[in-house]
């Protein structure tokens, strides 16, 4: 086995699976930024409050949410791309069109005049966008055999980085070079920009055209239902979505009856409280559905229940604790994340240096940071390294304490941001490997979605508010309540190491 393994070592770049991973990593890599950091400067040289520029971290909440369509998009065969195509390449071209008409649609709208109409943009490119890594997390498992699988992974996150450089720090270059700076705002700069983004996206357009289709997803079995019982499927999610939507919409936005951090915190809760109301409303209407025969319960059972089911008899009681520390391990890093490019901006710091340094290096930093994750993991076990990664992340969000209360340095933002960074790819890394340790193979797909849906569901409901928590308590205790968000995760990874077979 060892020499079998050490042989596809040798011989990684001659690999074809390698390299197409590569490239799709890199579109899917492209969307995140262009819905978060880089539109956060946008909006901020377009003079949008800073309340309002974080409150548009909510529109990638559709990766936090993509659980609820991913059975749809593994049980639904597409007119004409499936048969074209094939089951995954299908889909694969129908969200990466979709991306790609989400960011021109970006990219045609100004957000000093439209600023709902770009916040529709950029929610319809974080749907299209997870739609995309749901399709593309199921390739790469069936892609090749086990033996390939850690490369294949490594590969993917490596072109998934690259991308991120592309969106953050790529986008930044171009804006400036366009002719948009903080003094002077420039729409054509930012709309050039992004056109330029949806160009880049066509390499995965590319890629997914040119490979075959897995031979685990061109079986005749992965469609054993009539088309009326796909149809009627598809109706009821429409139907149940509609319903989460309006019931959302039909909620007040929370009252203002109270004072600075009551006030917070009273939002935060009230906006919680309101979206469990919504998914309470949606799960009632599906099975009103289920029960009046508008779908074939069989199917939405195999595609809904059965993976759910499998996760909570496996770890019973413990079930809650490990739900609760996928959801918020991430948590620290993600609300710090939300304001980073404002926040360097504010500190005086230029689009190029905050792209050199936060955007290329940092995510470089990530990179070696995920890789020294990796070893440690296989060194010292997947607990004690998922403890390590909590921990640093939460001690290097204090040296942001001493960024925002230093002038501009960029020898002191290349110490910080190189800190922050390792010790974020180190987090990462350990966090996936618990997650697909988590995972039962029966049910990969659907799990691994609702496992990385629920691990930004909060954080990004929380990010949200971060531009009303600096305005309200200024940077330096903002970053010390980052910081001391993670240590209720450091007890939840006490906990669980002693109980969990790991």
């Amino acid at each position: 086995m060892r020499t079998a393994e050490a042989k596809v070592g040798l011989v990684w770049w001659q690999q074809k699976s390698l390299w197409v991973l590569f490239f799709l990593g890199l579109s899917a890599g492209i969307p995140l930024f262009l819905i978060f950091s880089s539109l956060s400067l946008w909006l901020r040289e377009a003079g949008v409050e800073k309340s309002a520029v974080t409150f548009f971290s909510w529109a990638a909440l559709g990766y936090s949410f993509k659980f609820i369509w991913a059975p749809l998009v593994d049980k639904l065969p597409l007119p004409f791309l499936t048969s074209l195509f094939g089951r995954r390449r299908g889909w694969l071209l129908l969200s990466q069109f979709a991306v790609i008409s989400a960011i021109v649609w970006m990219a045609l709208t100004d957000p000093q005049d439209g600023l709902v109409i770009i916040a529709l943009a950029a929610i319809a490119l974080g749907f299209s966008s997870a739609t995309q890594d749901i399709v593309i997390d199921a390739l790469r498992i069936e892609f090749a055999d086990k033996r390939l699988q850690a490369l294949l992974s490594s590969t993917y996150v490596a072109g998934y980085r690259i991308g991120m450089i592309v969106s953050g720090a790529g986008a930044l270059y171009l804006a400036q070079y366009f002719g948009s700076t903080a003094d002077h705002y420039s729409y054509e700069a930012w709309r050039n920009t992004y056109l330029c983004m949806a160009t880049v996206m066509l390499v995965g357009v590319a890629t997914t055209i040119l490979i075959r289709e897995p031979e685990a997803s061109s079986q005749d079995k992965v469609y054993p239902y009539a088309a009326p019982d796909y149809g009627r499927f598809l109706l009821l999610f429409v139907i149940s979505i509609s319903v989460f939507v309006m019931t959302l919409n039909w909620i007040p936005n929370a009252p203002e009856v109270f004072d600075g951090y009551t006030q917070l915190t009273f939002s935060f809760f009230y906006s919680a409280l309101a979206l469990a109301v919504s998914l309470t409303a949606t799960m009632v209407v599906a099975k009103l559905g289920l029960l009046v025969g508008i779908a074939n319960s069989q199917l939405v059972n195999e595609s809904y229940i059965q993976p759910l089911a499998d996760f909570l008899s496996r770890y019973g009681r413990l079930a809650l604790w490990v739900l609760l520390l996928i959801g918020f391990y991430r948590i620290s890093d993600i609300v710090m994340g939300v304001i980073a490019n404002i926040f360097y901006q504010d500190m005086g710091y230029s689009k190029n240096e905050i792209a050199s340094v936060s955007k290329t290096f940092g995510v470089l930093m990530t990179i070696t940071g995920s890789f020294m994750g990796g070893f440690l993991v296989l060194k010292y076990g997947v607990m004690r390294i998922l403890m390590l990664g909590a921990v640093l992340v939460s001690l290097t969000n204090l040296l942001f304490m001493v960024l925002a209360n230093s002038d501009a340095d960029i020898q002191l933002l290349i110490a910080v941001i190189a800190a922050d960074n390792l010790s974020g790819g180190i987090a990462i890394a350990s966090f996936i490997a618990w997650l697909s340790s988590l995972t039962n193979i029966s049910f990969t797909a659907t799990q691994y979605a609702i496992f990385s849906s629920l691990m930004t569901l909060f954080p990004k409901l929380i990010g949200g508010y971060s531009g009303t928590m600096v305005e309200a308590i200024g940077y330096s205790n903002f970053f010390l309540f980052a910081s001391l968000l993670g240590i209720p995760v450091i007890w939840l990874i006490f906990y669980l190491a002693k109980r969990l077979d790991t």
